[in-house]
């Protein structure tokens, strides 16, 4: 399982607005192939700043499958337009021998 961590600076002001866009985008990547789960956190000290955790199969699921997607292009079109600046998207994969306990 590959984890994808993209920091979203929201332009302010127009908080209330990306929420209610992630509200319906957020059916469009839920669709994908190889898509897991999905968590968007506010940022408590900037409140104009948000993370989005999404756990995706493979990287390729991301990098190929969605991002190449006619939903990415309305993924897009819903939420591009609120970043400044343009986040930055990582991915990251579980350590073997650093597992969390139960």
């Amino acid at each position: 399982m590959i984890l994808e961590v993209a920091i979203l600076n929201v332009i302010p002001g127009q908080e209330a607005d990306f929420e209610a866009a992630f509200a319906k985008a957020q059916a469009i990547i839920a669709s994908q192939r190889g898509y897991i789960s999905h968590d968007v956190r506010r940022c408590m000290e900037q409140m104009n700043r948000y993370v989005l955790l999404v756990n995706w199969e493979t990287l390729e699921d991301h990098t190929e499958g969605f991002r190449q997607s006619e939903g990415y292009l309305e993924w897009k079109a819903l939420l591009h337009h609120f970043y400044d600046p343009f986040p930055t998207v990582e991915h990251y994969e579980s350590v073997k021998n650093l597992q969390p306990i139960p």
